[in-house]
């Protein structure tokens, strides 16, 4: 029988031998939108669990996380335990909630870059990225799609992918950030076999789940119905599928995908690979809403851990209070969980 939790923390300090907070960098994402509210109520509803390293701008920190860390100018040296980091230093119109000021794209530049530095220096052992605008970003940085594709580029990855993971449903994206009108081009068998493999590969070695079971969502009604609906099950997702079981990332479909998400939150199977972005969100989003699930999302195939909250800035309830750290607390959770799973896999044996 597995003894109680106070019973494991106090055999352990009995012994010395309490394993170390994990220090998560934490960037405060949109300074207009909820990122700082909902980290500040995911630290306090954390407590002792994390040791946090907060990259933002002095006034929200002033607004929403007061009081609860030491504050460090950017490249002064790092206290023990957690700290605010300030980044940028912006004027009062420019960090109002729900009100999106011209700097705002800047600032959210700096926080990621701030907090994305201090992982790669192993200041932290992980990343967990508040939300930001992607519109509001794109202005200071053209060309941003997303954290996913920026993380990608900074850490020279061939290929990464974005997974929405809660306690129920996992999914992994085979396209990110795609109009509908793209998907076609996006959507080659290289692509496909590269995000089953990467996918198998993290939920083995991050999650730990052993032999992993699969899925791979068809992209027509009904996966084609033997060509009657579209080609691209027997044309792509099937040799696709052959080729990666043949590689040793086994995994079951085309499988309609108004079912295969479903049988994956029964426990039928521990992922699902979704063959674009609201194919694979709305089932995860859904779960949350109305099921109490809140999902996080994980970048696979990185050199460092990467979570973020499953929802955006949400500008329209800024600063009034609504918002919930369900997903930030979750997210926080499951980065140090991840960087204690790496950092064990490669520690060391005991002698």
């Amino acid at each position: 029988m597995t003894p109680p939790r106070n019973a494991i923390g106090s055999r352990a300090a009995r012994r010395g031998r309490a394993r170390p907070r994990a220090r998560i960098a934490i960037s405060l994402g949109d300074p207009s939108g909820i990122g700082a509210e909902v980290t500040a109520a995911a630290l306090a509803a954390l407590g002792a669990e994390i040791a946090p390293l907060v990259f933002g701008d002095p006034r929200l920190f002033a607004r929403d996380l007061a009081g609860s860390l030491p504050v460090v100018e950017a490249g002064a040296p790092l206290p023990p335990g957690g700290a605010l980091v300030a980044t940028t230093r912006l004027p009062a119109a420019a960090a109002r909630p729900g009100r999106p000021a011209q700097q705002g794209g800047a600032a959210q530049l700096a926080f990621l870059e701030g907090a994305f530095e201090a992982v790669r220096r192993g200041d932290a052992a992980a990343l967990c990225t508040a939300p930001v605008s992607k519109a509001q970003v794109a202005r200071a940085l053209p060309g941003f799609v997303g954290h996913t594709e920026w993380l990608e580029a900074r850490c020279g990855v061939k290929r990464s992918v974005m997974m929405l993971a809660g306690s129920r449903l996992r999914v992994a994206l085979a396209t990110n950030h795609v109009a509908l009108r793209q998907l076609r081009r996006a959507l080659t068998v290289e692509r496909i076999v590269e995000t089953l493999a990467v996918t198998h590969r993290a939920l083995v070695a991050d999650l730990g789940i052993r032999r992993p079971r699969l899925a791979l969502a068809a992209l027509n009604p009904h996966a084609g119905e033997e060509g009657a609906f579209g080609d691209e099950e027997e044309r792509l997702l099937r040799p696709a599928l052959a080729r990666a079981a043949s590689l040793g990332f086994p995994a079951a479909g085309p499988l309609p995908a108004d079912s295969v998400f479903f049988r994956a939150a029964l426990g039928e199977f521990d992922a699902v690979v979704a063959l674009y972005h609201d194919q694979g969100l709305i089932p995860v989003k859904l779960l949350d809403a109305v099921g109490g699930d809140p999902a996080v999302n994980v970048t696979l195939g990185l050199p460092i851990v990467r979570t973020s909250p499953d929802h955006g800035v949400a500008y329209d309830i800024a600063g009034k209070g609504k918002a919930d750290p369900a997903s930030m607390i979750a997210a926080l959770r499951l980065a140090a969980r991840i960087a204690k799973t790496r950092e064990g896999r490669h520690a060391p044996p005991r002698r």
